[in-house]
């Protein structure tokens, strides 16, 4: 049984031709339903506020809750912060957490929203508002639900901004994937930063994955894998410089699902990245990516 966190309020009505279009979350759990597999749908709740203050600026929280943000700010977010954004940005946080204890559970599940790994402490940056990935890491380990977190961010984007909230902590390993010449511009230090040139292709980009994780799970010894999937790292991506195929795209989260089986380490999964004219090609990546992970 497939187990995926979505609330309907995830999906935004679209407004404009951006690129990054709102109503991605909805087209995903339609492509996993067409799939036919077999799965619970869990609802999530908002995050409560003091557990996005334990990671961002409080004054950045409250803007974000009052949509009371700056021209700038938003600007550097990509969207304008409206009374829809700013709940489905508080619930996909709670997303990602229910996700992750569902992973306990279970095994496996995803977030079908969530990956907002670009956001910062004081403020949302790449389409990201609150990092869920830093905020549900920090919420598990002080619930005790995990003492040792792997975020691994597969995404074509370096994880800069959970990178940066958690930056110093010997409890939260970040692994990050990315092409080099890719935003940010500006990168933060992960744990481990893998940065690949244009045009990397499956067979060395698959290569580079197994001898990385590999390592970093043995040395590491996670309790709990936080997954960045990203999909824009495919060779059609809008705003990817890699050059992976559909087929290397299930391979990478084969290599991701067959590690954490091997040595019974929980897996839960976020969205991130993935950008396209073709909408419905862009979910059909998504939902194969959820399929794929949690197939085994």
């Amino acid at each position: 049984m497939l187990h995926v966190v979505h609330h309907p309020d995830y999906v935004v009505p679209a407004k404009g031709e951006g690129t990054f279009r709102h109503d991605k979350y909805a087209r995903v759990m339609d492509a996993l339903r067409e799939s036919g597999v077999p799965m619970t749908v869990h609802v999530p709740d908002i995050m409560p506020r003091a557990w996005l203050e334990a990671v961002h600026d409080p004054g950045y929280v409250e803007e974000i809750i009052a949509c009371r943000v700056a021209a700038a700010k938003e600007r550097r977010i990509g969207f304008p912060i409206d009374e829809s954004i700013s709940r489905r940005s508080q619930l996909s946080p709670g997303g990602t957490w229910l996700a992750a204890k569902l992973a306990l559970r279970h095994g496996y599940a995803a977030n079908s929203a969530g990956g907002s790994h670009h956001a910062l402490a004081d403020t949302g940056a790449g389409y990201c508002v609150f990092n869920d990935l830093a905020v549900a890491a920090n919420r598990l380990i002080e619930e005790g639900d995990a003492k040792r977190i792997l975020i691994l961010d597969l995404d074509v984007h370096q994880g800069d901004g959970t990178a940066a909230l958690t930056a110093g902590r010997g409890d939260i390993f970040t692994l990050s994937l990315h092409a080099e010449k890719n935003f940010p511009t500006r990168k933060a230090r992960s744990t481990l930063d893998i940065a690949l040139p244009d045009l990397t292709d499956d067979t060395v980009y698959l290569d580079i994955l197994k001898r990385t994780l590999t390592g970093a799970l043995d040395d590491f010894r996670p309790d709990l894998i936080l997954l960045q999937a990203g999909v824009d790292a495919h060779v059609d991506d809008r705003l990817g410089r890699l050059a992976l195929t559909d087929a290397g795209l299930v391979e990478r989260d084969q290599i991701v699902s067959d590690a954490a089986r091997q040595r019974s380490i929980p897996l839960a999964s976020t969205l991130g990245g993935g950008y396209g004219a073709d909408r419905d090609a862009v979910a059909r990546r998504h939902a194969r990516s959820i399929l794929t992970l949690g197939s085994s």
